[in-house]
């Protein structure tokens, strides 16, 4: 059966099947139709497909309805929330750097006071279609195509963020607002802001396609609320296809961070006796933190490890991930409340630097700076988020500049180093010199014009791009070079191959290529104990035995489920899957009252089924709890195709085929082209012994998506079931063909050629299908 997790932003769909038919997919949800603003009442249209993007997604249907106060003002009182300007009065420094902050203006209500974009009868043209901006009786107005692809009039609501871009939100039927796809590049028009423009210019994206404002893809309730408000519930009723999310505060406010104020006021009051001051998470790593410059030209923390409280909290929102619960649970471990993204494709390349956007956390784990004690507060201001020192300032409080911040070490003139990254309409500037983040931190423009540095502090490694073909800094600035030649400069700068603090490279390219040979897995075994290796390094690697399941890589994901950390234990948990339940439900279920919620509730998604033998009463109770975790965390999301496809699963396993009927068609009425549920809705009916039904739900699959190999060679196969073996050799050779790299559908088709026994004519026909 297929399995899905649920990623944040722009989804991406992967398909790794093993042998046992096991999937993990993750893809974007079609969304509702929206309402017009200028129609009082009408009946949302079905889209059509996407041009841009084929089949991947279709805008489902919803009645329309007018935008009434609920969803004008969804803030709602919290318990123990009491506003940032409650904390004023006593933190007056700190709210007036906030005040200034990204932080403070990532939502706002739309208004002259907040809105920056051109909406003085400003146009834009885009995909054949004349799209305009208006400001009318003191509100602001998008006219662009909406669900049906006709132009209409939206009002926006609400502005998001304010630099370097600032986007805009209209509201939608049930609940739910979208962010609309023009963005106002608010840089200065001397850097090529102060504009208009599409988030995909390059691209044509109609009505229909997963990247439509429309879509999934741009819903704000899902994606983007809880991380640009504060204290946010998602709040979406499945039975009415309704969001009632609400915020404590519409911007990331103080209590953001430092949760509920309400006890640190009553505490202010009383003074009693409190070491926390009420407060429920306190950033207190850096106090009696001291940073001793070295011999070498670096500084030593002079206190001991930092708890990480702080960067766990940091990347509740700045990281890549999914969702386990809302709201955040502050001063709680991370994984209580979200599961980070490993570093896989596409996010990460081999080497471990951003490729997708990550969002800065997992980058940062894998940096010699986060062993050492830095923290996020060490470099950015927390209040106001900016950087503590201008330029190189930053990376001179621990390194010394006289080391580092001179030819002798960078090997760059002060005048011939160009600044990299910068966008193709920036005005050309005189070369400028090398700076610290140009070499160590290589950046990457993400929406147009937002760049983002990795924070992974690497040495330039141009020696990997020659043997692994992956990106490096250098070309950043010397694009016109091949990488051998920078290889070779920095071999001639250092006398001796480079080397990095991050080693994985080479095992995770391999592993990524020939993810089953032995002499791979060995490696990401031996990876995946190395204590030297950064956490979220080794937990990719177990994550990766996934499809290596030997005697040796069990033993090395028992060890790693005692692993102190909880990351390590969620990771080698989700690898188990792929081995005999009987051999992984005794290892397994200690987990399942891990003090980690999501350590427990990836247990209940493994042990979802298994025959555990004859359990207790307390065990049988462990698994009923950790699996109503797991479920709860799906129904948080039930608005998404992937979050039902797994609601699906976890009913068939647990003996509930109807329930998970309904989540399976449920999955299917939010995105009709959602391959996984497909499949696992025909595995079902052939459980069910309705075979007849899951060969005419892949046929109708197979209609709406007649390039998805893993469609056809399922209704190959259900075909064979049915006794309708000549049916069953046209899709089972177009999927070999389609997907050569899946040994599986090779071997599945050339056996039913062997079992047709063709003619000779008719087997020379046959087009060789092996790997090239």
């Amino acid at each position: 059966m297929a399995d899905s997790r649920l990623v944040r932003w722009w989804p991406i769909a992967a398909l790794t099947l093993a042998l046992a038919g096991l999937v993990v997919w993750r893809a974007l949800a079609g969304a509702p139709a929206l309402t017009p603003a200028d129609a009082s009442t009408a009946s949302a249209a079905r889209a059509k497909p996407g041009a841009a993007h084929g089949d991947a997604a279709e805008a489902s249907s919803a009645a329309a309805t007018p935008v009434g106060p609920t969803e004008r003002s969804p803030e709602r009182a919290a318990t123990g929330f009491v506003g940032s300007d409650r904390c004023a009065p006593c933190h007056a420094e700190e709210h007036a750097a906030w005040q200034g902050s990204q932080h403070a203006r990532a939502m706002q209500h739309a208004s002259a006071a907040t809105v920056l974009g051109n909406f003085e009868g400003a146009r834009l043209r885009y995909a054949g279609q004349v799209h305009r901006f208006e400001h009318q009786d003191g509100k602001y107005w998008v006219t662009t195509d909406g669900p049906d692809g006709q132009l209409h009039r939206y009002e926006v609501l609400y502005t998001f963020g304010v630099e370097p871009l600032q986007q805009y939100l209209v509201a939608g039927p049930g609940g739910r607002l979208q962010a609309l796809p023009f963005a106002w590049d608010s840089r200065p028009r001397a850097r090529g802001g102060q504009r208009w423009y599409h988030l995909h210019e390059r691209e044509s994206v109609r009505a229909g396609d997963v990247l439509h404002w429309t879509a999934a893809s741009q819903n704000w309730n899902h994606m983007c609320a809880e991380c640009h408000s504060t204290h946010v519930t998602k709040g979406y009723d499945a039975a009415a296809d309704r969001f009632t999310t609400t915020w404590s505060e519409i911007s990331v406010g103080c209590e953001g961070c430092h949760g509920g104020g309400a006890r640190h006021l009553d505490w202010t009051e009383a003074r009693t006796p409190d070491p926390s001051k009420g407060l429920e998470v306190r950033f207190d790593e850096r106090q009696n933190a001291t940073w001793t410059r070295l011999p070498s030209g670096t500084a030593q923390r002079g206190k001991g490890p930092s708890s990480g409280t702080e960067s766990a909290t940091c990347a509740f929102c700045h990281s890549r991930r999914e969702t386990l619960s809302q709201p955040l649970r502050h001063g709680a471990p991370l994984l209580d409340s979200v599961a980070l993204e490993l570093l896989t494709e596409p996010f990460y390349t081999p080497d471990g630097v951003m490729s997708d956007e990550v969002f800065t956390s997992g980058s940062f784990q894998q940096s010699k700076m986060a062993h050492a004690g830095v923290t996020c507060s060490d470099c950015h201001e927390p209040h106001s988020g900016r950087l503590r020192a201008e330029g190189n300032g930053v990376c001179a409080s621990c390194h010394e500049p006289a080391r580092f911040d001179v030819p002798a070490h960078h090997h760059h003139a002060a005048s011939t180093a160009a600044t990299p990254a910068a966008p193709a309409s920036a005005a050309p500037s005189a070369p400028a010199a090398p700076r610290c983040v140009d070499c160590h931190m290589p950046a990457r423009t993400y929406m147009g014009v937002d760049v983002r540095h990795d924070h992974g502090f690497r040495v330039p490694r141009p020696d990997l791009s020659v043997r692994l073909g992956i990106p490096n800094t250098c070309a950043d600035c010397h694009g016109q070079k091949p990488a051998s030649w920078a290889a070779d400069a920095v071999r001639a700068w250092l006398g001796r191959p480079a080397q990095s603090y991050q080693t994985y490279a080479e095992v995770f390219a391999r592993a990524r290529t020939a993810p089953g040979d032995p002499a791979v897995a060995a490696e990401l075994q031996q990876l995946a104990t190395d204590s030297a290796i950064p956490a979220i390094a080794r937990a990719t690697a177990l994550a990766s035995l996934r499809v290596a399941p030997t005697a040796a890589s069990l033993a090395v994901l028992r060890s790693a489920l005692a692993d102190p950390d909880p990351l390590l234990r969620r990771a080698a948990l989700g690898a188990l899957g792929s081995y005999d339940p009987r051999r992984i439900a005794a290892v397994a279920a200690p987990l399942l009252v891990d003090p980690v919620r999501g350590v427990r509730a990836e247990a209940a998604r493994v042990l979802a089924g298994v025959d555990l033998g004859a359990p207790s009463e307390r065990a049988a109770q462990n698994l009923d709890g950790a699996l109503r975790e797991y479920i709860a965390t799906q129904t948080l999301h039930a608005d998404r195709a992937e979050a039902q496809n797994n609601l699906g699963l976890v009913f068939a396993r647990t003996g509930k085929p109807r329930d998970a009927e309904q989540a399976y068609l449920a999955a299917l009425r939010i995105e009709p082209g959602y391959v996984p549920t497909y499949v696992n809705l025909a595995d079902l009916y052939r459980e069910l012994g309705r075979d007849a039904d899951g060969v005419a739900l892949l046929r109708r699959g197979v209609t709406r998506l007649p390039e998805q190999a893993e469609l056809l060679h399922s209704l190959g196969l259900a075909l064979v079931r049915q006794g309708h073996k000549d049916q069953a050799l046209e899709p089972l050779k177009r999927a070999a063909e389609l997907a050569p790299e899946q040994p599986r559908f090779q071997a599945v088709y050339q056996a039913a050629l062997a079992a047709l026994r063709p003619s000779p004519p008719a087997a020379q026909a046959q087009p060789s299908l092996g790997r090239p």
